[in-house]
């Protein structure tokens, strides 16, 4: 191990996934009881059972006991928005009014001095609190948005996913760059930005409404340009916008052959909503290996519609999942995927608390193709961690008393769970805090 100072261990119940538990089942994640997860230097170094590991750590390495809570990776949320953390819970619109109403009014604000700092700062704090240490975020069409993300992110070495919103018509004026402004912009962040410690750097379209066919094409040389950069937009999440798209582009075979069409659809493409799919789109996705990315407080928010996950899996198409503020209604990961279950219950599915909370770690990791660095407590993997007391509200400890066994346990804790459950972040395994 590395030198003795740079030694902690978190004691507690460990559970983390080593696959998904939808095709592999109980051989899909690692449970130890009584379970220490040795950091050094900010990267998991051990994992195992404390009474094996404890007499392997060195004299003065810093152990904290965290029993009888849960210890898990980091959750992961895969798509949200800086600017709209004071649109969220506006009411009575759907999407193309809830936009106009209320987002693009208050988007326009990141021009002004301070505000995206102000954000920044809101932003991470609120999303430590709930137990997320790596977010792929939408920041404003403001170039010093993004700074003002990356910044703090970079203070707090949390591993963030963001990108500079795109967009040159259908929108006020204020919020408007051109295909070349944002080109320039964008590649101008990608050099500041992108691998630059933990951070790293999505391209951001907003969706087709909002950009020209010169800047999508734009887009797509950027895309080209910089393959490792993920790419970020929004895809057939209400009926008027969909509408609207093939009015734009009449040409195209539908909204994803509008994005195929300009080299945005790929393995690294994060498609927001994917409710109302044709089943050429859905191959189109499944041969592009592009990402569905699950909203499910905003899809129940804004009257959108029913995401259908076993259809996505049964095409082959990966799924992530993800908060959607402000559109979504929480910041938690947790209550996320209860409304998620819900919205499968609609539809004759069924999700379990393994499948629930392997989404939110691993599995968005995977998603976001940064699974080889978080979402695991496997060895070598960036010590990203959050500490669960299930038992955190009476109404959970009361119900907790007649659980049979893990699964059940677990299912509580999707189920009635929120950040009064999260009793610790750490991030390369120093413990955050507000500021």
């Amino acid at each position: 191990m590395t030198e003795t100072k740079a030694i902690r261990a978190l004691r507690g119940r460990l559970l983390w996934f080593v696959d998904d538990p939808e095709t592999a089942g109980d051989a899909a994640h690692r449970y130890v009881e009584d379970g220490l997860l040795v950091i050094a230097s900010g990267i998991i170094a051990a994992v195992g059972e404390a009474a094996t590991l404890l007499p392997t750590l060195p004299a003065g390495a810093e152990i904290i006991d965290h029993r009888p809570h849960l210890i898990m990776p980091g959750f992961i949320d895969a798509h949200l928005h800086m600017p709209q953390t004071q649109v969220i819970a506006s009411y009575g619109a759907q999407l193309m009014e809830w936009l106009n109403k209320y987002t693009f009014v208050e988007e326009q604000k990141c021009g002004q001095q301070g505000h995206p700092e102000k954000l920044a700062r809101f932003f991470l704090d609120e999303l430590l609190a709930n137990g997320t240490t790596t977010a792929v975020v939408y920041c404003s069409v403001h170039p010093q948005s993004v700074e003002a993300l990356f910044l703090e992110s970079e203070r707090r070495n949390t591993r963030m996913v963001a990108g500079k919103v795109m967009m040159d018509r259908n929108a006020p004026e204020a919020l408007t760059d051109t295909a070349g402004s944002g080109y320039a912009d964008s590649k101008a962040l990608i050099a500041r930005w992108h691998g630059k410690g933990r951070q790293l750097y999505a391209i951001t379209p907003r969706f087709a409404i909002t950009s020209t066919p010169e800047q999508l094409a734009a887009a797509g040389r950027l895309a080209a340009e910089h393959p490792d950069c993920h790419v970020q937009t929004h895809i057939n999440e209400n009926q008027a916008e969909i509408a609207y798209t093939r009015e734009l582009f009449p040409d195209a075979p539908d909204y994803a052959g509008v994005y195929e069409h300009y080299g945005l659809l790929g393995p690294r493409s994060l498609m927001g909503h994917c409710i109302h799919m044709t089943k050429r789109e859905w191959r189109a996705f499944a041969e592009a290996r592009a990402v569905a990315v699950f909203c499910p407080t905003s899809n129940l928010f804004l009257g959108s519609g029913l995401f259908d996950w076993a259809r996505a899996k049964r095409e082959g198409v990966p799924v992530a999942v993800a908060t959607d503020i402000g559109g979504g209604t929480s910041y938690s990961m947790l209550r996320t995927m209860s409304e998620a279950y819900k919205i499968l219950q609609l539809q004759g599915q069924s999700l379990q608390s393994f499948a629930a909370l392997h989404a939110i770690t691993r599995g968005n990791a995977v998603a976001l193709k940064l699974d080889h660095l978080i979402g695991s407590l496997e060895p070598g993997h960036e010590a990203d961690v959050v500490v669960l007391d299930p038992a955190a509200t009476r109404a959970m400890a009361h119900r907790l008393e007649t659980v049979r066994d893990l699964a059940e346990e677990l299912f509580v804790l999707v189920t009635l769970g929120d950040e009064r459950n999260v009793a610790a972040t750490y991030v390369m395994g120093q413990r955050a805090t507000p500021t």
